[in-house]
């Protein structure tokens, strides 16, 4: 590997000097951490059976190029979209939106890839997966399907679709297992779940779980009476073991959920929103809240899809109330492109957020349609919201350690990379505190040296390693450098100033 690709530079700021005053009046606060999340979403993606490995690695290498370069630094990677694997699985099938067939190994290692390719632009990659689908449209030939004929006794259908069902012991063993597999092999920075727990409900048809509540329910503590309360706690136990999992496996991993946009409308609880729709705990049995309080999950990202002003669920009045029940967990905005898109609101929507103060970014739904820039909401984050580098936000307060600070700062000159900058890190045996990147910073000397300004970050790099931008002026500069560790807590800088004749 030749040394520019090894020591790559990524995400290098647009200078405050060269931008029109007209353009800076209108660009809004840039905060320095704030988590810009996209969810690539792959189940009934029929586009990536039709490419083989070559094109499929290509199309994702760009996909992640236009993310890039538009700010993006978190990437939601639906790895498990109903009981099988863009990853080499010991417990499920390989996917069939990877091949087109169920089972047939692609010869290559998505999921592998992906964390490579993400990392190696500076950005975090979070292994999404559904918990209890099986398959979203159930055709017959599914239950030849040797995964599905090996679990069956774990299985019931509901609608059009099958599902594990959660009120099964053996169904949440089986999904721990799956989860420890991904971050026991994997590097990711995280595991996600989104809304689908037990599934949307089906007009005229009751979810068939009447075995598994006979069976387990009264030893558990609910009575004939208390069904909705029990399938709660069947989700509520899956959150909190995978929550102890992933703290034991890894505990840099972050856990985050993105549930249905509504908790609970007033109708149903006074503490609920002002909202006229579906309810995520009294619906799809999903208690958020606790979770946020008991801090079993690391974030949470509701997604409130709708318009502001929209009629049953104003995106306003849920930004609101969902700022005020923030609880122990960071707190991001579920985006849906398309109706943003429509409705002409991207700025008023994000204006909300970041205004409410409880909020610390956003995730976007669907990928492919920011990929096509449709409604130009690519184009007008890339120019106006994410016009600086952003940092992810850390949680995990329990975790609270900060990186030691790089050493032996240098600035120094080849053929091959031009100026640039090398330095040293304090080695570490604990790897929640290792260095996973460094932030580079420049000020022309003289100026207020302030970390907090994003305007000021030059570039990150995940190699003690950084090529020096142009500079507009001649004279003296200064950088700083500081480490950033898997938490994303950021060290002390290291300074040294770089003469430009």
């Amino acid at each position: 590997m030749s040394a520019a690709p090894r020591f790559r530079s990524f995400l290098l700021a647009a200078l405050l000097l060269w931008l029109p005053l007209t353009v800076l009046c209108q660009t809004p606060a840039a905060p320095k951490h704030e988590f810009r999340g996209v969810w690539i979403n792959t189940i009934h993606q029929t586009r990536y059976a039709a490419m083989s490995k070559a094109e499929m690695q290509a199309y994702f290498n760009r996909l992640l190029d236009t993310l890039q370069q538009a700010g993006f630094n978190v990437v939601l990677f639906q790895v498990r979209p109903q009981s099988d694997a863009w990853y080499k699985s010991s417990y499920e099938p390989w996917s069939s939106f990877i091949t087109g067939k169920s089972g047939r190994n692609p010869g290559w290692d998505p999921l592998s890839f992906m964390v490579e390719a993400c990392h190696e632009r500076g950005m975090d990659i979070h292994a999404w997966i559904n918990p209890y689908r099986v398959r979203m449209t159930v055709k017959d030939e599914d239950f030849k399907d040797p995964f599905v004929r090996k679990h069956r006794q774990m299985m019931v259908r509901y609608g059009r679709s099958l599902w594990l069902d959660p009120g099964l012991p053996e169904s949440r063993n089986h999904i721990l297992k799956v989860v420890k597999e991904i971050v026991a092999n994997y590097d990711i920075d995280g595991i996600h779940l989104d809304d689908y727990f037990y599934p949307y409900p089906v007009v005229g048809e009751q979810f068939p779980d009447e075995a598994s509540f006979a069976k387990y329910a009264a030893s558990q503590g609910f009575t004939r009476d208390q069904k909705a309360d029990w399938r709660r706690d069947n989700v509520n136990r899956l959150v909190f073991s995978l929550h102890e999992l992933i703290r034991e496996e890894k505990p840099w991993v972050r856990f985050g959920i993105s549930p249905f946009g509504i908790h609970r409308n007033q109708k149903q609880d006074p503490d609920g929103s002002q909202t006229n729709g579906l309810s995520n705990y009294d619906d799809l049995y999903a208690d958020a809240l606790l979770w946020m309080k008991e801090g079993w999950i690391d974030y949470c990202v509701p997604q409130l899809y709708w318009e502001i002003g929209h009629d049953r669920a104003d995106y306003a009045t849920l930004v609101d109330w969902w700022g005020a029940h923030r609880y122990r967990s960071a707190l991001y905005i579920g985006q849906d492109v398309d109706r943003t898109m429509k409705a002409s609101q991207l700025d008023a929507k994000l204006q909300l957020e970041r205004a409410n103060g409880n909020f610390q970014g956003n995730c976007y739904f669907p990928v492919y349609e920011l990929e096509a820039d449709n409604g130009h909401i690519l184009s007008q984050l890339k120019q106006r919201w994410h016009r600086y580098p952003a940092l992810v936000p850390a949680d995990k307060a329990d975790l609270d350690k900060t990186p030691e600070p790089v050493f032996a700062l240098d600035v120094r000159q080849d053929y091959v990379l031009g100026a640039h900058l090398t330095w040293n890190r304090v080695k570490t045996s604990d790897a929640s505190n290792i260095a996973a990147y460094y932030v580079i910073y420049r000020f022309y000397k003289g100026e207020d040296e302030n970390l907090d300004d994003p305007a000021h970050i030059v570039g990150l790099s995940r190699d003690p390693l950084f090529v020096l931008p142009s500079h507009p002026y001649k004279g003296q500069w200064v950088y700083l450098v500081t480490s950033v560790n898997r938490l994303h807590r950021e060290s002390a800088p290291e300074r040294i100033v770089v003469r430009v004749k």
